[in-house]
């Protein structure tokens, strides 16, 4: 395994736990059926199931991305799901969302960024399939 530099073992941990934080935050409100989650989730035409499966894969996104040594599934299983969500904001609910201010949009945004960043750290960690086939 290849060892990190100190600046990105830093930039990792601050990328991973903004990341979790922001994924875990948000599962109260999939979870508990919140108005807000209700209302994104119908007008993409995925309520109640989408909810609670973007909820389930966001948990694991989270859990995997504080988990070292899978941190890079963790970091691509959040970029897979936050980047249906932000696509479903520029097709469909727009940036702003009953007048968030374009808050979740922001996050989402976020999220993936940091997922990125933490994928391209540990790059080195992704198994290398191809060669094993």
């Amino acid at each position: 395994m290849h060892p990190l530099t100190k600046p990105e073992l830093i930039v990792s941990w601050i990328c991973r736990i903004l990341a979790a934080a922001i994924l875990l935050q948000t599962l109260f409100f999939k979870f508990t059926g919140a108005p807000e989650s209700v209302y994104i989730f119908s007008k993409v035409g995925l309520e109640p199931w989408g909810r609670i499966g973007s909820g389930v894969v966001e948990l694991i996104a989270a859990l995997l991305l504080l988990w070292p040594g899978l941190t890079w599934l963790g970091a691509g299983i959040a970029m897979g799901v936050i980047g249906g969500a932000i696509m479903s904001h520029l097709t469909v609910l727009g940036v702003v969302v009953k007048d968030d201010g374009g808050l979740l949009f922001a996050l989402a945004v976020i999220v993936e960024i940091c997922a990125a960043i933490v994928l391209w750290i540990h790059q080195h960690a992704l198994p290398i399939i191809g060669d094993r086939l």
